[in-house]
Order: structure tokens, then sequence, then C-alpha cells
């Protein structure tokens, strides 16, 4: 028979090593989800069209489902790590995976869904890669419902709550700005600095084993191929992207006719892309008074090109300069210098590795400053315990 106490020890190895898997899986997951909350809205529409459900939802349902999403992941993740209400917390993980598993179970076995999303599009995974790492996790989260109170607490009882509103206020600021605004972290391949005719026709003469731009062809009303010959053209040229017009966010329109007048008279290329019909482009025209040429793109890749409808691309010798969504279109007059006499064209790169940086630090701060503050409160009761007990055996008489 195994020592109890050795057996205690082992459960609360195996039950704290789960924890930390859980909290790595739920957080990143949560995390990347609020990073690109109209990736997950879109994912969301694709599992909706697979089950054939697509035409009863509300327009803003999916985008809602995909922030509760990634609110949900990441505050299970937070409080699993630092052991804050591990019963209800555990148990509230545990329910998420048994409904998830089970529909990875079904992606796999009908492929309906091509990416199941889990990871955004930082990460990729087949369906069976995912079904594996949700049964996975699915046994981590039920070895923690049963040993919840083997769960290492790093914040006490009395000040948990602050850290997990803490928690939670964060994550509402960080997935309401980059639904207002473009993701902070751009996971996506039409990134600032892509050389897009290079990356074309790497993928074309099969130097790239991904395809994430070979597919993206700009085509006139008449059917005719365009794309490398408008992204070849030297020089700064603005690409408007609306993948559907009949959803785009006309309350910018003044801003875009200005800057659309302003190209014309530094003779900037401009164009607008869309995939809706021909129809609905008059439409769009007669409402914003659109002098703009349109173009057709496939409405899925638009979508992947920027997270906005519409949004807008500055191009300079077919690299991506900057990206806008429509919250944050650059104001112009005809009276500006040009753009190479402006910060407005500068390109805007910002490193992954520099944006994770700030994101972490903006979070991690005040986190590990709150701890600090939890600790030395902690620090000071055990103190003042220890002088009571101290005084208590000097008032003890012989």
């Amino acid at each position: 028979m195994m020592n109890p106490k050795r057996k205690r020890q082992l459960r609360w190895l195996a039950a704290n090593l789960c924890r930390l898997l859980l909290f790595v899986t739920f957080v990143f997951s949560g995390v990347v989800k609020l990073i690109d909350p109209r990736g997950t809205q879109y994912k969301i529409e694709d599992y909706a069209v697979a089950f054939g459900v697509y035409d009863w939802l509300p327009a803003d349902l999916p985008l809602a489902l995909a922030f509760a999403l990634a609110m949900l992941e990441f505050y299970l993740g937070f409080n699993l790590f630092f052991g804050i209400r591990r019963r209800t917390t555990t148990r509230l993980a545990l329910c998420l995976m048994l409904v998830m598993t089970p529909v990875t179970l079904w992606l796999a076995l009908t492929n309906a869904v091509g990416d199941c999303g889990c990871f955004g599009d930082a990460v990729h995974l087949t369906n069976w890669q995912t079904f594996g790492k949700n049964l996975l996790l699915l046994l981590a989260a039920v070895l923690t419902v049963r040993n919840y109170r083997l769960l290492t607490r790093f914040i006490t009882e009395r000040n948990q709550w602050l850290l997990s509103l803490y928690a939670m206020v964060f994550a509402l600021f960080l997935g309401l700005y980059n639904i207002r605004h473009l993701p902070v972290i751009d996971f996506r391949p039409y990134r600032i600095g892509t050389d897009l005719p290079q990356a074309m026709m790497a993928e074309w003469e099969g130097e790239s084993r991904e395809m994430h731009y070979a597919d993206f062809a700009l085509q006139t009303m008449e059917g005719e191929d365009i794309t490398l010959e408008w992204l070849g053209q030297p020089g700064y040229k603005f690409l408007l992207v609306a993948p559907f017009l009949e959803q785009a966010d006309d309350g910018t329109m003044d801003r875009i006719n200005a800057l659309y007048d302003y190209c014309q008279q530094q003779g900037y290329p401009f164009l607008a892309v869309t995939s809706s019909l021909a129809e609905s482009i008059d439409r769009w025209k007669d409402l914003t008074g659109a002098e703009y040429e349109f173009v057709l793109c496939d409405g899925t890749m638009l979508k992947t090109v920027i997270r906005s409808n519409p949004g807008l691309l500055l191009l300079h010798d077919g690299v991506v300069y900057q990206k806008w969504a429509s919250a944050d279109l650059p104001e112009v007059s005809e009276q500006m210098e040009p753009l190479e006499r402006q910060h407005l064209g500068q390109m805007q790169y910002r490193s992954r590795l520099q944006s994770v940086n700030r994101l972490v630090l903006w979070f991690v701060l005040p986190l590990l400053l709150w701890t600090l503050v939890d600790r030395i409160w902690v620090g000071r009761k055990l103190y003042e315990r220890r002088k009571i007990r101290v005084r208590r055996n000097l008032e003890v008489p012989e």
C-alpha cells in the first residue's frame, strides 16, 4: 500500500499540473480571441452555416458569442492559475470542455469547418489535432474538479475578488478596443510590412508551402484580373476594402471621399474592392456620393485582409505601409503635402514581439503590484500573530 502522505503528494502534483495545462490553454485561447474578436465572429458564422442555422441568427449574435467565449476562457484560465473560487472555476472549466469536445469530434469526423478557430490565426490545428487537445483538456478538467481543494492558492480569499475583477475589466477593455479598432497584434498574412507581389509570386512558383496570397485576385466588373498590374504600380496607392457593402459602416464616408479627392490631386491610385454585386455597388455610390472605382474579390479573402468593413490600406510599391479601421480613417485635405513628406506616408511597422511585450507589460505590472500588496498583507498578519504568541508565552507564569 502506498503511504497516504505520498499518495496525497502525487494527487497534489497531478492536480496542479492539470491546473497549469488548463491555465495556459484557456488564457492563450482567450487572449487570442480578445485580440481578434472579428476573426472568432467569422468562425462562429462558419459553424452556423455548417449547422444550417446561419439564417436564423440575429446579425450581432456571432460577435456577441465570440466576445463572451473569449471572456469566459480568459476568466477561467486566470482564476485557475491564482486558485480563485476553485470549486466554481474547475466546474465551469469541465462544463466548457464537455461542450467543446463533442463539437470538435464532430468536426474531425465531418470536416464541416476546415479550422476550429480555437487559437484564431495565431496557431492553426487540424480538426483531429483539435479533438486530441480537447480530449486531454477534458481529462485535466476532470482531475481538477475531483481535487480542487488541492489547488494551491496564489492570492488570499480576502483579496481574490479584486484580482478577478481586475482581470475581467482588462479583458473587457481589450476586447472592446479590438472590436472598434484593428487587432493590436496582427496574426494574419496581410500585416504591415508584407510585400504582396513578392509573396504572391513565391506561392505561384511553389516557394512557399502555405497559400495565403495566391487567391487574392482583383477583378474588374468585366472579369479582367488586374491584381499584379495594380499592385505593381510604383509609389503610393490606397485600397479601400469593404467585404460586404450591405453591412459596411457609411458613417465615415466624408473622410473617404476627402481622401479620394486628395489622391486625385496628388496622382495616387485609389481603388475600392468588395464582394458585393453591382446593384449593391450602385446603391453605395448613390448613398455616399462615391466616385472611386470598384473591383471584385472573394469576401472571405477580404475579411482576412483587414478586420473592418470598410477598412483602408496604404501601399507603397506593393508593400503594406499602413492599415486603418473605419473608426480610425485619417483626415486629409487637398491642401496637404504629398505623402513622402508626411508621417502618414511612413510605414507604421511594429513587430509581434514588441506588441506582445507591450500587452504583457500593461497587464502584468498592475497584477504583480497587487499580488505584492497581498503578500505584504499576509506577511503582516503572520507577523502580528507571531508577536501575539510570543507575548502570551512571556506572560505565562513559571
